[in-house]
């Protein structure tokens, strides 16, 4: 470690929902501070128990936190459990803008957060999430702008998502072994369609983007596949399930009578004012999955099929998601991963950072991409990456369509 470094100890938590290969992340970064002399704190349940300290609540060793020795960090890069666990708590919640960093209301959980990073003398954090987590990395970054007397503490984010929907990084960890699993489940699945004669509308994980559903669809051999970026405004089921009856027609013309429909989780939030999700959880999501978009368009379908054949079909419907969120690392993901992880350690003590994203191109290179350029500076949300509709990826789901129906489009009929 260079004498000139100012980290004694680190700071390490987990948020959000579970991504396969978040302990080669965690591994490696912890392993990278530990051969350094860097004492790594790990605390346990994302920000939940932070959120709540105070000097009458304070942490306790071994259920809030524990530090991580090698022992506890050493062959773990391929387990499907979290080490530090995670939660939803989303101590930035009440926030909307900078200026609102200030309000004693609104930035009380952030404050206790800060005390107790405070009091267990954490001189750098090391925030593993997704779009919230970062939010809540950038504001404790910020607090330290508008409140002030706080001690500097450094803050690197490694950004997380099976929904690969980040800017700054082209692929996040986890994503190709969610859609490895979810592609196995859309061949099975397929096979039992064929074997049934029977078509199935499989509902997809991806809050807000389909590149899980296009990626597991590609890879699975789906029929066709549907996500929020193939929609401008309301995604009416009603009048898609037409489509999807020219579809399995066209098939029937072949004799084909099964096919496999992957559509995104996120088109719940599309669907009309009367169909759309109510419920949230106890952090305030809106819980796309009770929805059930693809159990809607299942149904209209088989309603618009008897309307126009006379025929009565079961279309089946099933939701694919929080099984692929520990499914098994892949390679990949473990490389890039644990590149994420050592990551850290290079952007906090090689390199003196602090409000970055760790992130990689190329072939792994590692590259840091400062948090304003990731985060709208009015409304402190951060952007979300959308698949290119003119983009190759997107035409490559595309061009592998059912071609009947491709060649209709091609001649206008």
């Amino acid at each position: 470690m260079s004498d000139a470094c100012d980290i004694k100890r680190v700071g390490m938590l987990f948020s959000g929902g579970p991504a396969p290969a978040a302990n080669a992340v965690i591994s490696a970064a912890a392993l990278s501070f530990l051969n350094s002399g860097i004492e790594v704190i790990g605390f346990y349940d994302g920000y939940e128990c932070l959120e709540g300290y105070s000097e009458d609540h304070p942490l306790i060793e071994g259920r809030n936190f524990v530090r991580l020795t090698r022992d506890d960090v050493s062959a773990i890069r391929n387990r499907k459990d979290i080490i530090l666990r995670t939660s939803r708590a989303n101590p930035g919640k009440p926030v909307g803008a900078v200026n609102e960093l200030a309000d004693a209301k609104r930035n009380a959980k952030l404050r206790a957060v800060y005390a107790a990073l405070e009091a267990y003398e954490i001189d750098a954090l090391v925030s593993i999430g997704g779009d919230d987590t970062l939010k809540t990395a950038n504001y404790i970054k910020e607090l330290q702008n508008v409140v002030p007397g706080l001690r500097p503490i450094r803050i690197v984010h490694l950004p997380k998502t099976i929904d690969n929907d980040y800017y700054g990084i082209d692929w996040t960890f986890g994503f190709f072994s969610a859609a490895h699993f979810a592609a196995t489940e859309i061949r099975n699945l397929g096979a039992d369609a064929r074997s049934t004669q029977v078509w199935y509308v499989l509902e997809i994980m991806g809050r807000k983007a389909g590149w899980l559903t296009y990626a597991s669809g590609i890879a699975g051999e789906a029929t066709r596949m549907l996500s929020v970026e193939d929609y401008e405004g309301t995604f009416d089921a009603r009048a898609e399930a037409e489509g999807m009856i020219d579809l399995m027609l066209k098939r029937e013309e072949d004799g084909r009578h099964y096919g496999i429909i992957c559509i995104a989780e996120g088109l719940a939030d599309h669907l009309p004012e009367d169909m759309r999700p109510q419920t949230t959880d106890e952090h305030g999501n809106v819980k796309l999955g009770d929805a059930q978009v693809g159990r809607v368009l299942a149904k209209e379908m088989e309603r618009v099929y008897l309307e126009r054949t006379g025929k009565k079909i079961k279309v089946r419907s099933k939701q694919i998601g929080y099984e692929a969120r520990c499914a098994e690392p892949s390679a990949f993901d473990v490389l890039l991963g644990t590149q994420l992880g050592v990551g850290a350690y290079r952007a906090l003590v090689e390199k003196g950072l602090t409000g970055v994203m760790v992130s990689v191109e190329d072939q792994l290179s590692l590259k840091y991409v400062p948090f304003d350029m990731l985060i709208d500076p009015d409304t402190m949300k951060t952007r979300v990456r959308f698949i290119d509709t003119d983009s190759d990826f997107y035409k490559l789901a595309r061009a592998l369509e059912y071609q009947g129906m491709l060649s209709d489009r091609t001649t206008g009929q």
